[in-house]
């Protein structure tokens, strides 16, 4: 988003437009052929009704970073939500209620299989063979930290080999498309046509735009939808999904992790609710693992009666590869849902003394490199933690040796930590026992000329054992060094959004996503927030977000306001003002002298819109006789911008809009029709309020509707 847009002498140029006075600062500039013909009007809302769903049914994808999976309901009996089937493979004592997101391809660039599958071929495929093969695990990642994302991003496999993004995801979401079409048929009375099927995908709310419109046409490709039919595909924000689940929560679905006395008759101090609350956490989880249809309340759940109007509540979304905050205020009667604070992404630890504040840093762990500024803070960041562990231990030329020579037998070792990560908890007493595979030991050993062991004494890491069995035996200590950097940015980002004053109040915090599942995230989150807010946690955390994507696909009307994410406006011709405007942005047309690249701003970056809001503005083209316009659409991150030119602004859409000689009026004596053309109305609209943008633009005269496509990845 930090493009900086050049005027592009070429782009605009109006057929038979003679400019004047070679002179003229601003000659060979021409981004701009309209000038606003009324004063800029008010937005005003086009209240949508709640309607029919159109569709017979919805599916959702839940794309997530380390796990993604999918779920549906028929629009007929919307409130039953059916899950995927249970995925064969997976690992011991873990749910596979998703697949991990890691997609296999042949050498030849040929799809193989995703999830469990692709993970357990790749493992045994032989170590020589395996380095042709292109193995890709936790690629969503690589969207958002993208800056100049684009058709051609390129995503790299385990093995260092190249393929375009666009194409990787295109392969997961058909792998998608194909087993849930599958599922759905079987459990479809009639047969269902492609056009009657609603698709949902989620994306972080942390995304920026070009990432949002990656996944949409990832999607085209995938042949989820055609691109002639884009209101059959919804983006929907995750911690959004997540909060239009929790409305339907009730109190035997949830675990409150707060400090303060409730009405559920937990104790003050925390030592009762949080053992307590766990146990029965697990004991409901493993309940709701042996169905697969869950059923959501028709109205609001029983949560939701203790809030009034104007109450507000956070969603803290935990996922893979990012933490995403949104606070929302309750409409009632409606039950509509108001986003007060624009959807944010984690922010990066600045230094180690942040970490420091709420845990000790050990001794072994003090040359230990944390995550990098702006890096990941979800589960990943963990991930990072433990890579950066067995660098210091093992060499980081070893272990980046050992990655690409032993692909296969690397990614073993990622899902053992994982495994064993998930079962880590605070005031554990016992150590955790990580395998290392045969290789890992074979290779170190021919390429240091010494043990796994031996490294390990040499190291002084004394928080880390070996054991006999070929583990590494990891301790209670250890375990907070790896999880603390990432826990602490968490609970830090959640802390300074609710010091904020348009957010302050906040009754409920509601913690989702799979890394909301760890009880040290829980545990250090109840410590530091229980007396502010109730914490509340649904018992089936890691498809929050994935029921909530169902029922925003059965009614996006549901969140009425949103905050918008960027300031956008379209490019004009001023009259010139001496004095007020520079002279490098004179421009002479026709003789007359005007301001050119000027943003004319249709909505202001973090600005309150309301679904269906709608913003038109009326413009004229700047030469009398133009027989084409072009109106471009730009966008910035800040609402500190006046002209197109401003760093930050970056163009994101046009609309080309040809405008057809009038036919002179029948039987026009004087008047107007006999005094020469009229200035003509060329109306421009944008509507707001939903996840993504509609532009439109009318020639008043000869009717003519043109819609504009945003396009946030061409550079």
């Amino acid at each position: 988003m930090a493009d900086t847009v050049q005027p592009d002498p070429n782009s605009l140029q109006i057929p038979g437009d003679n400019l004047s006075a070679p002179s003229s600062p601003a000659t060979a500039r021409n981004d701009c052929s309209i000038t606003p013909l009324t004063p800029s009007p008010s937005p005003r809302v086009e209240v949508r009704p709640r309607m029919a769903c159109p569709f017979s049914v919805v599916v959702a994808i839940d794309f997530g970073t380390t796990s993604s999976g999918y779920a549906f309901s028929f629009t007929q009996d919307s409130e039953a939500i059916h899950m995927m089937k249970r995925w064969e493979g997976g690992d011991p004592g873990v749910a596979n209620q998703k697949s991990p997101t890691c997609l296999l391809l042949t050498p030849d660039l040929r799809f193989h299989s995703f999830g469990f599958a692709a993970r357990d071929f790749y493992h045994d495929v032989d170590p020589e063979e395996a380095r042709h093969w292109l193995y890709f695990d936790k690629f969503k990642m690589k969207i958002h930290s993208t800056s100049d994302l684009t058709m051609e991003t390129e995503l790299e496999a385990v093995n260092g080999r190249r393929v375009r993004a666009i194409e990787v995801f295109a392969h997961a979401l058909r792998f998608f498309r194909e087993h849930a079409l599958k599922e759905v048929k079987d459990q479809s009375s009639s047969v269902l046509e492609g056009e009657e099927i609603r698709w949902v995908i989620t994306v972080p709310a942390v995304w920026r735009q070009p990432a949002k419109q990656f996944m949409r046409e990832a999607a085209y490709l995938a042949g989820l939808v055609s691109p002639d039919c884009p209101e059959q595909l919804l983006i929907a924000l995750e911690p959004e999904a997540a909060s239009i689940y929790c409305r339907k929560l009730r109190l035997h679905q949830v675990i409150d992790l707060s400090l303060q006395p409730i009405t559920n008759g937990l104790d003050v101090d925390g030592s009762r609710p949080f053992d307590s609350s766990f146990r029965q956490a697990r004991e409901q989880l493993r309940r709701s693992r042996h169905s697969r249809t869950f059923l959501v309340e028709s109205g609001t759940g029983e949560l939701w009666s203790e809030l009034q109007t104007g109450d507000r509540y956070m969603v803290a979304d935990c996922g893979g590869g990012t933490v995403d905050l949104t606070v929302h205020q309750i409409e009632q009667p409606q039950g509509t849902l108001k986003e007060l604070y624009k959807a944010s992404g984690t922010v990066s630890l600045q230094s180690s003394k942040d970490t420091e504040k709420m845990y000790p840093i050990s001794r072994s762990f003090q040359k230990l490199s944390l995550p990098s500024p702006g890096g990941p803070y979800g589960a990943v960041g963990v991930d990072l933690a433990f890579e950066a562990m067995l660098c210091q231990i093992f060499g980081e030329d070893f272990i980046q040796s050992f990655k690409a020579k032993r692909p296969a037998a690397w990614v073993d070792l990622t899902i053992a930590f994982e495994a064993r990560k998930r079962t880590a908890a605070p005031g554990r007493a016992n150590a955790l026992n990580i395998s290392l595979p045969f290789s890992f030991i074979d290779y170190y050993k021919r390429h240091r000329g010494q043990s796994v062991e031996a490294a390990l004494r040499k190291s002084n890491m004394n928080i880390v054992k070996w054991s006999s069995q070929g583990m590494l035996r990891l301790t209670q200590e250890a375990m907070n060094e790896l999880f603390q950097p990432t826990i602490v940015n968490i609970v830090k980002h959640i802390e300074e959004l609710m010091a904020k004053p348009e957010v302050r109040g906040v009754r409920f915090l509601f913690l989702v996503g799979g890394f909301a599942e760890s009880p040290m995230l829980q545990k250090a989150v109840q410590r530091a927030l229980g007396r502010t807010c109730r914490i509340i946690i649904p018992h089936d955390v890691g498809l929050t977000i994935l029921k909530g994507a169902v029922l925003f696909g059965l009614d996006p009307t549901v969140v009425r306001v949103r905050r918008c994410p960027l300031t956008y406006g379209v490019g004009v011709l001023n009259r010139f003002v001496d004095g007020r405007h520079p002279r490098n942005k004179l421009l002479i047309k026709d003789g007359r002298e005007w301001c050119t690249d000027v943003l004319d701003r249709f909505v202001s970056v973090d600005q309150s819109v309301a679904l269906g809001e709608v913003v038109r503005r009326s413009y004229t083209p700047a030469r009398l006789g133009q027989r084409k316009i072009i109106i471009n659409i730009y966008c910035s991150s800040t609402d500190e911008v006046t002209y197109i030119s401003d760093p930050g602004v970056r163009k994101c859409g046009a609309i080309t809009l040809d405008l057809p000689e009038p036919l002179p009026e029948p039987g026009a004596v004087g008047g107007a029709g006999a005094g020469g053309p009229q200035r003509r109305e060329i109306r421009a609209t944008m509507q707001f309020g939903d996840t993504e943008i509609k532009v439109t633009a009318a020639d008043v005269m000869s009717n003519r509707s043109v819609r504009a496509s945003i396009d946030f990845l061409s550079n």
